[in-house]
């Protein structure tokens, strides 16, 4: 999708959509009057009559009616009151307009800057919310039916109605769309079948970005694995007949490799809960398993078409968690990478024996700071519900930051307390150093408490995106399916401390 960039007033205006915001009084909006001579003085009577609507996140779409033959349709679009618009709320309005965009096939249209101008949300931040938005909003899941008629659509073009400075306006403009495309190749991952998704598979996608960007990139193989003795993630495996993969990513931005920051993904592309084996439905979905690795891998694109001033290394340990003969089994015991041994009390609370290697290589490769991610316990969603990221940290102050990075974004984090009782529990075994599943009572936080254990002094959050890496049913910001959340608030994080630098 390419911005056009010659500047154009209405008349000039030659589109298949012509976006508008409205508000119950529009007479503020900068060049409304030449608005409503434009398209007719009918359109303040229809918003009075609340023919067009209004209300916020509301759409009324009409066939043009006047002069101008090359427009062939209008969507007002309903912002509220505007003073208490926020930019979360515009960028999720803007989903609901891609979400038009894609049901009328259109392959470009036009907006009308202005007319979605709210203080402080200016015409730069308008831009950059309306591509993040709509190209949110426009995706749809890849599918695999051979009878269907479904021609894929593309958006070609977008064209600006505006006094604002073009340029930034394309700049602005340029940032939404990688921040949304890298979203989308996210849910892509996140939605692939999991005998077409591998640890193999996800990889050699991780290859293909690092040579894109001009990446340093390494993959450890089983043999590899073994000769480290990464027993986390080489225990999961076992039930497996396909090979693990342990990927690292280092973008490196400063002249020295020093100080980088590691984003540690989980990357499991198949969860049976092994033998500790998951109901028939609870089974059902688990291809998304590895949703917290393609968070990391979506944040690196966006890292590599931005080029913060921050060194970064990101690990994803992958594998899938199968059963047979060989797999392993709840009363085993376990030697992680870090030398700390593990009984195995649940072979389905896995994710946490990967992170454990995982998070131990980070560290070896350079981190001096960490952030994981995983879907790793349905206790975050019975304590949070499937709208909010749970997470765990041990140092408040990294914490805050990157809340401050998750509240731009509008992605929803919440802090869960990891007390010395919780460590102690997670710590309680007979005949090894920790265990992998102390109970189902504060199940989030033994979880990412576990992972903890192997992060030491290293100032660390944990993000639990089991409940909010998949979505049940369309939302306005994409269709059902793989989410990408995360992405775009580990983006911003990592850019926010790559400002710090300059």
């Amino acid at each position: 999708m390419k911005i056009v960039k010659e500047p154009k007033n209405f008349e000039q205006v030659t589109t298949e959509l012509l976006i508008v915001g409205v508000q119950k009084n529009c007479d503020h909006i900068e060049g409304w009057s030449n608005f409503v001579s434009f398209y007719g003085e009918n359109v303040e009577n229809w918003i009075r009559s609340g023919d067009i609507q209004t209300e916020r996140k509301k759409m009324t779409k009409i066939p043009y009616i006047g002069q101008n033959e090359h427009i062939k349709r209008v969507l007002f679009v309903g912002l509220g009151d505007t003073k208490t618009l926020t930019e979360n709320e515009l960028r999720e309005t803007f989903g609901l307009v891609g979400k038009e965009l894609r049901a009328l096939k259109a392959s470009e249209c036009t907006i009308w800057l202005e007319s979605f101008t709210a203080s402080p949300i200016d015409e730069q931040t308008i831009a950059y919310l309306f591509a993040e938005g709509t190209g949110l909003g426009f995706y749809q899941v890849p599918h695999y039916k051979t009878s269907s008629n479904e021609v894929e659509v593309y958006m070609d073009a977008v064209h600006f109605v505006t006094k604002a400075d073009i340029d930034e306006i394309a700049a602005s403009f340029e940032v939404g769309k990688i921040y949304a495309d890298a979203v989308n190749e996210a849910r892509n991952l996140v939605n692939l079948p999991p005998n077409l998704l591998t640890a193999t598979e996800l990889a050699n996608y991780a290859e293909k970005l690092a040579k894109q960007y001009d990446f340093e990139i390494e993959i450890l193989t089983k043999k590899e694995l073994e000769e480290l003795g990464m027993g986390g993630i080489l225990s999961v495996n076992k039930g497996s007949v396909e090979e693990p993969r342990l990927i690292t990513i280092k973008y490196q931005a400063t002249e020295k490799w020093e100080d980088a920051i590691g984003l540690v993904g989980k990357g499991v592309t198949y969860d049976t809960g092994g033998y500790s084996i998951k109901t028939k439905t609870g089974m059902v979905g688990m291809k998304g398993d590895m949703g917290g690795a393609a968070a990391v891998l979506g944040a690196m694109k966006i890292i590599g078409e931005s080029r913060p001033n921050k060194n970064v290394v990101a690990v994803i340990g992958s594998t899938d968690n199968m059963i047979s003969g060989e797999a392993f089994k709840p009363d085993d015991v376990i030697t992680t990478y870090s030398g700390k041994t593990v009984e195995v009390l649940n072979t389905d609370a896995e994710g946490r024996l990967v992170l454990a290697d995982a998070v131990t290589y980070a560290k070896q490769q350079g981190a001096t700071s960490l952030i994981d991610v995983a879907t790793l316990t349905g206790g975050v969603i019975t304590a949070l519900g499937y709208d909010k990221t749970g997470s765990l940290t041990n140092n408040e102050a990294f914490f805050d930051a990157f809340i401050e990075a998750s509240i731009e974004t509008g992605e929803f984090v919440w802090g869960m307390p990891l007390t010395e009782r919780d460590k102690k529990r997670i710590r309680k075994s007979d005949i090894a150093d920790l265990n992998n599943s102390p109970g189902s009572d504060g199940h989030m936080i033994f979880g990412g408490g576990f992972v903890g254990e192997f992060v030491g002094d290293t100032p660390w959050i944990h993000l639990d995106i089991a409940g909010t890496s998949d979505a049940s049913s369309s939302y306005d910001l994409g269709p059902k399916g793989g989410t990408g959340v995360m992405v775009r608030t580990l983006a911003t994080f990592v850019e926010r401390l790559g400002e710090q630098n300059n």
